[in-house]
């Protein structure tokens, strides 16, 4: 069996060196990255509006459109809105099953091919289990005590800690369910079976939680590094618009600020492709070797 070490080097190289696998990643870290800073953003707002004692709605930007441009062109933004959101929502489910295949089978010296179909084979569990546990995401925290600020009255201070517990027992379980995702695409089996086998592993073998427990951390500071950055983007275009206005008209400064801050989510994306590209790769790893070592135990 290999040691941790080996492991993460082996899941360095994959990634650096299967073309195949920065595709995927890319394509799911960039609408990742999207509907994050959307999320942020909104709640950003709504929360300087809450401390400057604004009344704001969740749709006062819509009705403001409305009004301000004719029903075709609305309709056709409201449309456009809609299926980039649901782009947003689906799609890094979607390429998370090619990332784990294509690892394996490069790992086993296999043809790095037919993603498309990992893809579609495998998108439904791997949705299901991402949203079993999408209350661990940080940015979900931050909207719900951004919502309880506002609408929680009297028991905003309760319901905050009742959020912090539900966040960290999500977080906790979804770090045992580690494993959940590689069991379904390369042993495809159920969404709870895989949970349990995922559970089961990481019990089984407490030798590998210090590494895991590591990895974590490392995967926690990518998670905070990515929160900063989200929440820059869309102020660094939003300030570049505001000074772009002493030169130029409103309209030419945030199109050019916009397209600054599409190009930096660009970046930004690229880079945290590697990282994304590398976590999988390495649970992905991790899970074949420790499912061979478990195969190879008699008691278990």
């Amino acid at each position: 069996m290999l040691t941790p070490r080996q492991i993460v080097a082996q899941a360095w190289t994959i990634t650096t060196t299967e073309p195949s696998l920065k595709r995927w990643g890319f394509f799911g870290t960039f609408f990742r990255l999207l509907l994050d800073i959307k999320l942020i953003a909104y709640q950003i707002y709504f929360l300087v509006a809450f401390l400057d004692g604004k009344e704001v709605g969740l749709f006062d930007d819509a009705i403001w459109l409305y009004g301000a441009v004719s029903f075709n062109l609305f309709t056709t933004i409201l449309i456009a809105f809609l299926f980039l959101l649901a782009v947003e929502v689906f799609i890094p489910s979607m390429t998370d099953g090619p990332i784990i295949g294509l690892t394996a089978k490069s790992y086993k010296h296999e043809p790095v091919q037919g993603g498309f179909v990992l893809a579609l084979y495998n998108f439904f569990p791997i949705f299901t289990v991402h949203e079993i546990f999408v209350f661990s995401g940080l940015n979900l925290l931050i909207t719900a005590i951004s919502i309880l600020l506002r609408y929680g009255a009297g028991l905003t201070p309760f319901l905050i800690v009742i959020a912090i517990v539900l966040w960290s027992m999500s977080t906790v379980l979804k770090f045992l369910s580690s494993f959940a995702e590689p069991a379904i695409v390369i042993d495809k089996v159920g969404i709870f079976d895989s949970i349990g086998r995922s559970i089961k592993l990481v019990i089984s073998y407490p030798q590998h939680v210090i590494f895991l427990i590591i990895l974590l951390i490392m995967i926690s500071v990518r998670v905070f590094i990515n929160t900063v950055l989200i929440v820059l983007i869309p102020g660094i275009a939003f300030g570049l618009g505001l000074l772009l206005t002493y030169v130029f008209t409103p309209a030419v400064s945030y199109t050019i600020a916009g397209s600054i801050g599409i190009v930096m989510l660009f970046v930004v994306a690229y880079f945290f492709t590697y990282l994304h590209v590398f976590k999988q790769t390495v649970w992905t790893l991790m899970y074949m070797e420790l499912k061979a070592q478990k195969e190879m135990d008699v008691i278990g």
